[in-house]
């Protein structure tokens, strides 16, 4: 597996209201410019296990299913690639920390992917950065909007 791409931004809200929008993934496609579709597979226990999606993000366009581990406070989630058409891999994490139960939160997302086409490492980093930014940009609109 190569190494994790990380990058973290500060959201004006309580975990909890950042966790509620990480976890609704059928509202991705409204915030999360790269995703097209989200199919939740397995429902889980208050929190969905296993989700399909589809995306377009430049260089990277896949469809593709992921189990998710949701941790027991709250504070983090991580997922790993179960199916993908080009993705042969994938690891990710999204860990929540704040000063006060208010808010606000530092919000860090770490990802990690190979492929099953070549790609030069700087590219598929790029990709990775590109992917993270604007999905930790798209989650801070959608937090802070309410």
């Amino acid at each position: 597996m190569a190494d994790a791409t990380t990058s973290s931004i500060t959201i004006d809200a309580a975990p909890e209201a950042v966790m509620a929008v990480i976890a609704d993934f059928e509202a991705y496609p409204e915030w999360a410019d790269q995703v097209k579709t989200v199919e939740v597979v397995e429902p889980g226990k208050g929190r969905a296990e296993r989700v399909r999606f589809s995306m377009d993000a430049g260089p990277i366009k896949d469809s593709y299913t992921l189990d998710y581990d949701w941790a027991a406070d709250d504070r983090s989630v991580s997922w790993v690639l179960v199916k993908g058409q080009i993705q042969k891999a994938q690891t990710g994490s999204y860990t929540l920390e704040s000063a006060g139960a208010a808010g606000p939160t530092t919000v860090t997302y770490s990802l990690a992917v190979d492929l099953n086409i070549p790609m030069i490492g700087m590219l598929r980093r790029k990709a990775e950065k590109v992917i993270i930014d604007t999905a930790l940009k798209g989650l801070k609109r959608r937090v802070e909007r309410g």
